[in-house]
């Protein structure tokens, strides 16, 4: 048996999904002037003077941050049944099919919250580790623990997988962000499905 493990953003899909839920929550307007709100923090980001998880926070909490917790899960699971079927890139989903045909572990690895990517993985059987949201006084604040990314992608499988138990790891990526989860792998590819 195998373990199959898949970045989401970029790799399964053709867009970034924390964008395009944004984008979802609201007018094409209000979505261009909270983004334009944002810049400070996009410089600082590319700067490197804020982390990537604090200009995530940032990003999250302005577009999301009125929301209660139900609301916002509400949003998530009509984004994942409504708009991310579009995004999902056709060769992933074949292959997602494919090897569910077998006794084969999937599992997706994101730093996309998990969710919107678990109501649409549900549907396929496929397990999901990714990026937990914190909730304070019913509100969103930021994100529990780390994001999900880079070293943290591999910390986490081994949290709740025993490699062992598997005769191979595959792993799908597609930015520098999968590549310890890509090194993890007996099987990598990178880039895959466009």
């Amino acid at each position: 048996m195998d373990l199959i493990v898949f970045d989401f953003d970029g790799t399964l899909t053709q867009k970034d999904t924390l964008l395009e839920i944004a984008k979802f929550s609201t007018s094409t307007t209000f979505y261009w002037l909270k983004f334009l709100t944002l810049s400070p923090h996009i410089v600082l980001m590319k700067l490197k003077l804020i982390s990537n998880q604090t200009g995530k926070e940032v990003f999250l909490k302005r577009f999301f941050g009125n929301y209660s917790k139900d609301e916002f899960n509400d949003l998530a699971t009509r984004f994942a049944n409504e708009r991310v079927p579009q995004l999902i890139r056709p060769k992933g989903l074949e292959l997602i099919k494919e090897l569910n045909r077998g006794e084969n572990r999937l599992a997706i690895v994101s730093a996309s919250p998990e969710n919107w990517i678990k109501p649409w993985a549900d549907k396929y059987d496929i397990e999901v580790i990714a990026t937990k949201l914190k909730f304070e006084n019913n509100r969103l604040v930021g994100i529990e623990g780390k994001n999900c990314n880079g070293e943290e992608k591999v910390r986490r499988i081994k949290e709740v997988i025993d490699l062992k138990d598997y005769d191979k790891v595959i792993a799908y990526g597609d930015t520098k962000g999968d590549l310890p989860m890509l090194a993890l792998a007996d099987e990598k590819h990178y880039k895959p499905f466009r």
